[in-house]
């Protein structure tokens, strides 16, 4: 699968990282079209479009997590990973809470930012139609289209993130077992590290609230232990 030539919104106020940060990504095969503010970032986003959205959290003007905010007001789906200094959790979680797909915490070397993007990208790319149809899921009377991150029920259509949508369908390949909350992680997330496993719980109070009009779908909290997805699903 070719990832070159993908667009990616960067945003850092630094200009000597912004710089480095771009030539990198340049230099990967990525058209990166960067801005040093979150209110150039959003006129820049608003009149483009992008594939990933590389965003610090500590910006002028209109800050990262803000900039964060207004594009997924206009994009459910595109992938949004945080550049951060901060070490604190509640930024973190805040982070995820508003949306943002990931983040990496500076200073951070140049090869994981391009295979955190590149695992992005190729998780955000709809291949073939045999891999839509490998990835599309009956959950109780919800359909969930892996693919195309989407979760429906009769004419009601939600877009799901991708971290979200990647949950959901772990959640699906392991309906009514035992998951510890380390394996959800590591498969899930990569790592299960305590920030992720903080920002765990939010991803699974969304999608308690997206799958409430079924009642026959609980996402079960085990004590100590982890979770249990109890749902009716058929992959399609």
């Amino acid at each position: 699968m070719e990832l070159t030539g993908k667009k990616i919104l960067l945003v850092e106020d630094d200009k000597t990282l912004n710089f480095i940060i771009r030539d990198n990504l340049e230099e990967a095969g990525y058209e990166v079209t960067s801005a040093e503010n979150g209110e150039e970032a959003f006129a820049t986003y608003a009149q483009n479009s992008f594939d990933l959205c590389l965003l610090d959290v500590m910006l002028p003007k209109l800050d990262g997590f803000s900039l964060a905010k207004k594009i997924r007001k206009k994009d459910q789906s595109i992938p949004i990973l945080f550049l951060t200094a901060k070490a604190m959790t509640e930024d973190k979680i805040n982070g995820f809470n508003i949306g943002g797909d990931d983040y990496i915490t500076k200073p951070f070397s140049m090869e994981e930012l391009l295979l955190r993007i590149k695992v992005f990208l190729k998780r955000s790319h709809t291949d073939t139609l045999e891999s839509e149809e490998q990835n599309n899921y009956q959950v109780g009377h919800f359909n969930f289209l892996f693919d195309h991150l989407t979760l429906q029920y009769g004419n009601e259509k939600r877009t799901l993130t991708y971290k979200e949508a990647e949950l959901l369908k772990y959640f699906c390949e392991h309906a009514n077992s035992v998951l510890s909350r380390s394996d959800i992680l590591k498969n899930v997330w990569g790592s299960d590290d305590y920030y992720l496993g903080r920002s765990l719980d939010v991803f699974i109070s969304r999608l308690r609230k997206y799958l409430k009009s079924d009642s026959n779908i609980k996402i079960i909290n085990l004590h100590g232990i982890g979770f249990r997805f109890n749902a009716p699903v058929e992959k399609k």
